[in-house]
């Protein structure tokens, strides 16, 4: 068995191998200690002589144990029994049936049912290989003198393939919005990868070349050349990523990949680019804390029904439109659903019986399936017909052709519903899943492995005519099997022909050939009507599998019409309006909310604000005001709405006129890269550069506190120079938000920039944020007043109004430094507020004030002693205060006797 074993675990690799045994899964050696470590299993030993350590769990748990392990980052390998033990002769055979990864799993308990878990390939084009294609003039347009990657990704659960070439300094851009689950690249590939974030699986060079790609490729889709997928005029590149992913799947999954029929290439350009820096900024399907969904964009505005519809609203936040057309598409789609009650109730009603179709197909291909998997696609195909009526009298083009195309397969959901039961098992080897009636043979064998009734009872009556004993029954236990009981008192009248077994106080039991050959014939009907059932399941799931381009399809539409449901749901509980889109350079929103803030916040709490740039509003707002008024948020909202447009939702506002944007770009936030050395300065000028070097003028741009990172003079001289550029050169929509009132001069100076700023209310030495955003520019930031809030000590917050004091009236550092490093005698004061003595001069106490204000004329007896004892305990504080600060161990150190302290008045 540890010969067996060893073969297994030299053929998995470096994946922890599940090795089944009996009723167990166990692992071995280095395995067992990973395993008991990562999963909570006791560690224990095969052998005490020579100890091989050991761990494992029940077959049953095998789902839960899996997901723990593909979590925490590692590979599994499942070794399982592959023949029945009981009929075996000698070792059972065990074999290695899927290698599980991050990238490859398709067992519904393993993947978060509402992410897309995508597997990726990349290879970096070598520099032969660009020579050469320069050399001939071939490749894209742009491309020759281009660092090119070729990427394919694909997601095994539902059959998507889909491959691009991108610039290298653009694919970290990609791989975010994928979320990429495992990468795969060779060798040795030197491409800087995200590893610290996402599984990266490294590979022979062999499984990357061209010829063996274009092979593997040619094989998967049964084709003679792979021109017809629109493919043949990329980089080379592209084919090997995508050969090498394929070929990946086929050495994890053991089974067949046919769900994976045709391979798409992803055109860039139809979609808004997003690098990953503003990707995670703008916190579309990840919060910046956490990392979770909840909180972000696409955790709040999610109303699908079905996993396939949360996928695909994630796919068209993802991937924003830049086509006109196609926007309005959707829009006319999620318009017509939001005024028509009917429709939108209907639609959301009949998504309930939906199931995940997509990933059940992936199932019944790779054949792990279940009864229970058949029976939900047996019901997502029952609720075809109701959608498809549903949407009968839809007007706009895109819902009549998604009706058009939605296809009932009535012959196999007839098949399927005419088979299975009603609930069916999760696991086929129980049997009990097909329908009576369904397989008279099966009936047959069932009525058998039952006991088969009526042959008993016809049997019975038929020995006790014979016999003319009345009293005689058959009856069966697991020792003899069937017999016939006669009592004590009719012992005599059984005929020779009966075998006795057993006898008891009041009868003997006997058994017939008749009887026994009946016997046979049950107890082997059980293991007939199971391996019946199963031909009968394999068959089913034959059926479904020649059906599975028309599934897919379906699976497609179904998937289309929850998101727009979800977003006409959403427009209408949250009072969204439809954007117009234009293809000039502008952005109009009246009464603009950010979409989270104003769903997570309560009712009316969250203040609107308007919009506009270009069309004579300037394309280049600079908008001043202190921390926590709300810049940010406003410039991450225009942003997101931008996003929420193009990706075909309605928007969160009263109005909105939104220009078609091809890019959208958000430097917010402060960060470093410690692993690269990078410093957080160092980051903030990246990402800008990136900006500035691939923004165009249909560009979105929000910049927040540009220049913050270095010292004043630097930080104000790189942002005037920034905006001055963005403005003359790019001149693409931009929001700047900047604490350097400097700037604000610009306006004066260049046609496109307008000043703004937060309004801020001041009222008894405190400020009150009004959220509102107003034409003009603020005088102060108010930094001090924040931070008091924030909790900073009160005598850092007093000397900083000292110092600020000192500067406003100079502006100078330099000029004013004798008036800035002399402070102002106010007395010191600890965290808690309370005055700090000193040993270094005299310090007013607030004392004099209070007895300097004190009316002596005004005061009762009673009232002067309370007085009295109130500056009693006042002063004897400020004494604890002093003594703390070395004056006890001065005393102890020169031997001197104290004294109790005396208070005095």
């Amino acid at each position: 068995m540890m010969r067996q074993y060893d073969a297994a675990k030299e053929a998995c690799g470096d994946a922890l191998l599940l090795f089944r045994m009996g009723d167990f899964y166990e692992l071995f050696h280095d395995d067992a200690k990973v395993a008991a470590k990562e999963l909570g299993l006791t560690l224990t030993s095969r052998d005490k002589n020579n100890p091989i350590p050991m761990a494992g769990f029940p077959h049953h748990q095998l789902d839960t144990y899996l997901a723990k392990l593909i979590q925490s980052g590692f590979r599994a390998a499942v070794c399982e029994q592959v023949e029945d033990p009981k009929t075996a002769k000698g070792l059972v055979k065990r074999e290695v049936t899927q290698l599980v990864t991050p990238g490859t799993v398709t067992d519904l308990a393993l993947m978060d049912p509402a992410e897309c878990n995508y597997l990726v390939a990349l290879v970096p084009q070598s520099p032969k290989k660009r020579k050469r294609r320069a050399a001939d003039g071939e490749g894209r347009k742009g491309e020759q003198s281009q660092d090119v990657v070729g990427l394919a990704w694909a997601e095994i659960a539902s059959g998507r393939f889909y491959v691009t070439s991108a610039r290298r300094d653009s694919v970290a851009d990609l791989l975010a919005r994928l979320s990429a689950s495992e990468i795969l690249v060779s060798e040795n590939c030197e491409f800087e990868l995200p590893e610290n974030e996402v599984m990266v699986t490294r590979r022979p060079p062999w499984s990357f070349s061209f010829d063996t790609a274009e092979r593997t490729l040619k094989d998967q889709f049964k084709v003679a050349s792979l021109d017809g997928f629109g493919i043949d005029r990329m980089d080379d590149s592209v084919i090997c990523a995508a050969g090498a992913v394929i070929e990946y799947l086929k050495e994890t999954h053991k089974g067949s990949l046919e769900h994976i029929d045709r391979v798409l290439p992803y055109r860039q350009s139809v979609y808004v680019e997003i690098d990953s820096a503003s990707w995670r900024s703008l916190e579309v399907t990840r919060t910046l804390r956490g990392g979770s969904r909840e909180g972000s964009l696409l955790g709040v505005i999610d109303r699908c029904t079905t996993p396939m519809g949360s996928r695909m609203l994630a796919e068209w936040l993802a991937n924003p439109l830049t086509g006109r057309e196609e926007i309005e598409a959707r829009h006319d789609a999620v318009g017509e659903i939001v005024g028509n009650s009917s429709l939108r109730s209907g639609l959301i009603s009949g998504m309930g019986e939906i199931y995940d179709m997509q990933r059940l197909i992936a199932r019944v291909v790779t054949a792990r399936t279940s009864p229970r998997d058949m029976q939900a696609i047996c019901k997502t195909l029952s609720a075809v017909p109701v959608a498809k009526s549903q949407l009968s009298s839809a007007k706009c083009d895109l819902l009549k052709r998604l009706q058009a195309d939605l296809d009932p397969c009535n012959e196999l959901q007839t098949e399927l519903a005419g088979a299975l039961i009603d609930r069916c098992p999760p696991i086929a080897r129980d049997g009990g899943f097909i329908r009576e009636g369904y397989d008279k043979e099966l009936d047959s064998l069932r009525e058998l492995a039952t006991g088969g009734k009526q042959w008993i009872a016809n049997y019975q009556a038929k020995i006790c005519e014979e016999t003319g004993i009345k009293g005689m029954k058959v009856g069966f236990n697991k020792v003899f099997g069937y017999y016939l009981e006669v009592t004590n008192a009719n012992k005599d009248r059984v005929p020779e022909a009966f075998i006795r077994k057993q006898t008891l106080k009041n009868a003997e039991r006997y058994i017939t050939p008749e009887l026994k050959e009946y016997e046979e014939k049950v107890l082997s009907a059980e293991n007939d009507a199971l391996a019946r059932e199963m031909l009968l399941f394999d068959q089913l799931r034959e059926l479904v599998r020649v059906h599975t381009s028309r599934l897919k399809a379906n699976s497609h539409i179904l998937a289309t019409l929850d998101a727009l449901a979800g977003l006409a749901t959403l427009a209408v509980e949250q009072s969204y309006c439809r954007p117009e889109m234009t293809d000039q350079q502008e952005l109009e929103i009246v009464d603009g909310r950010h979409p989270v803030l104003d769903i997570i916040q309560p009712l009316g709490a969250f203040v609107p604000n308007d919009t506009q740039l270009g069309s004579g509003h300037g394309v280049l707002h600079l908008i001043t005001g202190p921390n926590m008024a709300g810049k940010s948020t406003y410039i991450r909202q225009v942003a997101l709405l931008t996003l929420m447009a193009q990706a075909g939702s309605f928007v969160p506002a009263a109005s909105a006129k939104i220009g078609v944007v091809d890019k959208i770009f958000a430097r917010v936030g402060a960060s470093d890269e410690l692993s690269k050395g990078q410093s957080t300065f160092m980051v903030e000028m990246t990402e800008t550069a990136r900006i500035l070097n691939t923004a165009s003028a249909r560009s979105l741009v929000i910049l927040d506190e540009i220049g913050r990172g270095t010292s004043t003079y630097d930080g104000v001289s790189l942002a005037w120079s920034i905006v001055e550029y963005m403005h003359d050169r790019i001149g693409c929509s931009c929001l700047f938000a900047t604490h350097y009132h400097e700037l604000t001069a610009l306006e004066e100076t260049l046609e496109g920039v307008r000043n703004y700023n937060v309004s801020v209310q001041e009222w008894d030495e405190k400020i009150v944020f009004l959220h509102k955003i107003v034409s003009g520019s603020a005088d102060k930031s108010y930094g001090i007043h924040v931070a008091k809030l924030a909790g900073v000590p009160v005598s850092v917050n007093d000397r900083a109004a000292q110092i600020l004091e000192k500067l406003e009236q100079g502006s100078d550092v330099e000029a004013n430094r004798d008036a800035i490093m002399t402070p102002t005698e106010h007395p010191r004061r600890d965290q808690s507020g309370r005055i700090q003595l000193t040993l270094f001069g005299p310090v007013h106490h607030p004392l004099v004030d209070k007895v300097k204000a004190l009316d002596p004329n005004r005061m009762s007896p009673m009232d002067a002693l309370e007085m009295l004892h109130s500056w009693k305990r006042e002063l004897e504080d400020d004494a604890d205060d002093a003594g703390s600060n070395g004056t006890e161990s001065e005393d102890q150190d020169s031997g001197e006797e104290k004294s109790e302290p005396q208070a005095t008045a």
